[in-house]
C-alpha cells in the first residue's frame, strides 16, 4: 500500500480472518482504498474490537473437534496456535465445497495463531473513525456458513453497519469454491459502483 502512487486506489477484499488484516491497512492507508469487501470477514470497527468479536465467535463456533493444539510457551500455558482438523474443515468450512478443495485445503493446512496478548492485539488493531470509518465497505453475507454463521455476520453488521450488504445464499464458509460466479459478480458490482 505505502508504494502505491498518490493518485492510485484499490478496492480490498478480505475474506475470513483476513478482515483484520484489511481493517488495520484501512486504518493506516484511507486515502490509497475506494472500498473495502468482507466476504463472510471479521468486520472490527472504531466500536467493535477484534477481542469482542472473537469472545463472540468462540462463544457460538462450539467444538474445535478433531483440531491440533500448540503449546509454545508449555502445557500449563493457553495454547498458542490450532490447526484445524479434517473432519472439523470437513463439517463446518468446506461442507457444501466440491470434495477437491477440501483435499487441497488439507494438503497445505498451517497452524493459526491465538492472539493471547489482549492488550497488545487492543493496540495493534486500534480502528478510528476518521481513517477505518472514512472507507465505504460492503460485507458480503454467506447464509450456510457453518464457521462465521450467518447470525455472527448479522451481529457484527448490527454493530459496525457497513455502507452495503449483499448476500450470496447456498454457499458455505469457502464461497470462492461454492459460489465463485455469483461472488466475481458481485465483485465486479462493487469494483463498479465504487472504484
Amino acid at each position: 500500500m505505502a508504494s502505491l502512487k498518490p493518485e492510485e486506489r484499490v478496492i480490498l477484499v478480505g475474506h475470513s480472518l483476513g478482515g483484520l488484516g484489511m481493517s488495520v491497512v484501512m486504518e493506516r492507508f484511507p486515502e490509497k482504498i475506494s472500498a473495502a469487501v468482507f466476504v463472510t470477514a471479521l468486520m472490527p470497527g472504531p466500536n467493535l474490537t477484534f477481542i469482542n468479536i472473537s469472545k463472540e465467535f468462540l462463544r457460538r463456533f462450539g467444538s474445535f473437534m478433531d483440531s491440533q493444539y500448540r503449546y509454545d510457551q508449555g502445557p500449563n500455558n493457553p495454547p498458542t496456535a490450532v490447526k484445524f482438523g479434517p473432519n472439523l474443515l470437513k463439517s463446518k468450512f468446506y461442507q457444501l465445497s466440491p470434495p477437491e478443495d477440501l483435499v487441497l485445503a488439507l494438503s497445505s493446512l498451517r497452524p493459526v495463531p491465538f492472539f493471547n496478548d489482549e492488550e497488545l492485539v487492543l493496540k495493534q488493531t486500534k480502528l478510528t473513525k476518521g481513517n477505518y470509518g472514512s472507507v465505504r465497505r460492503v460485507f458480503i453475507v454467506t447464509d450456510q456458513d457453518l464457521t462465521i454463521g450467518e447470525s455472527l455476520q448479522r451481529w457484527m453488521i448490527e454493530r459496525n453497519p457497513p455502507n452495503e450488504v449483499k448476500v450470496i445464499n447456498g454457499t458455505d464458509h469457502m464461497v470462492l469454491f461454492t459460489r465463485p460466479t455469483k461472488l466475481f459478480s458481485y465483485l465486479g458490482e462493487i469494483a463498479e459502483k465504487y472504484y
